[in-house]
């Protein structure tokens, strides 16, 4: 790829296909903090409907100077209008696709051809061979690219978050034991020496309570961090997160239901 060819990447994004992704990759090994690369990367993903997109949304983000750039471009109109764009071109050339004529082509079959009732038959056993998990995970659209909008910084950061935080390790140091008796013995003398008066506490006394303090988070909640959630396997929040959407929103209570259904197949699954 030279530089023609990426300036031109660079103005019509819509225009990186496989050849062009591939470079693309190759340039991004060597040369890994090349953002706008990144960028034009990520936008094929998503046009590609790929299920790559949401973890390298991850890598771009970390590569990424300012993440707030990359939030507003992920959100803005000319990012998500590609996908739709491509969709309408595709559409629009199958319509208008002229057929001359039409041909009949016969070819000798090696077997026989299989009939109604045996093509039923297979289709029945590989829906059977399909497991709940496969179908929950259709159903939640496990691994589709992550839409977020202008108002769910929120939820950005969240996806950001690693799902399993390891904890580090330290060597435990071992006080010197003669030394920590002596220290805690010097500190008994000391009370004694001075002789401390405790004031016992009236009976009639009021005894204030810290008062209890609880925010209120619910208008953070939205359909794109619950899927946050579940693509993070954090199955519990995800649960969580619908049934304060179904609170939100009563008329899609049946729909966010079947969610929770789904994930608790996945949940019971991955324990």
């Amino acid at each position: 790829m030279n530089l023609t060819d990426y300036t031109f990447l660079l103005n019509k994004p819509d225009a990186v296909n496989d050849r062009y992704a591939e470079t693309l990759d190759n340039v991004l090994e060597a040369f890994p903090y090349f953002q706008s690369a990144r960028v034009l990367k990520l936008k094929h993903l998503y046009n590609q409907d790929s299920f790559n997109y949401n973890y390298a949304l991850k890598i771009s983000a970390a590569y990424t100077t300012d993440r707030s750039i990359l939030f507003d471009f992920i959100t803005s109109d000319s990012f998500v209008s590609v996908q739709k764009g491509l969709y309408e071109k595709k559409l629009e050339e199958l319509m208008n696709m002229n057929v001359v004529g039409s041909e009949h082509l016969i070819v000798e079959a090696k077997q026989p051809t299989v009939d109604a009732l045996e093509q039923s038959i297979l289709t029945s056993i590989k829906e059977a061979t399909t497991t709940e998990e496969q179908k929950a995970e259709e159903k939640l659209s496990i691994g589709k690219p992550l839409e977020f909008s202008r108002n769910e910084k929120h939820s950005f950061q969240e996806w950001l978050q690693l799902s399993r935080l390891k904890p580090i390790v330290r060597e435990e140091i071992k006080p010197n034991i003669d030394e920590d008796k002596k220290k805690k013995l010097d500190l008994i003398d000391r009370f004694i020496e001075n002789n401390p008066k405790i004031t016992p506490i009236a009976k009639d006394a009021e005894v204030p309570v810290a008062a209890t303090f609880s925010e209120d988070t619910s208008y953070l909640m939205t359909e794109t961090l619950a899927r946050v959630y579940l693509e993070q396997k954090k199955y519990s929040k995800a649960i969580q997160a619908y049934e304060i959407l179904i609170l939100k929103y009563p008329e899609k209570s049946s729909f966010f239901a079947d969610r929770i259904s789904d994930i608790k197949i996945l949940q019971q699954n991955n324990k």
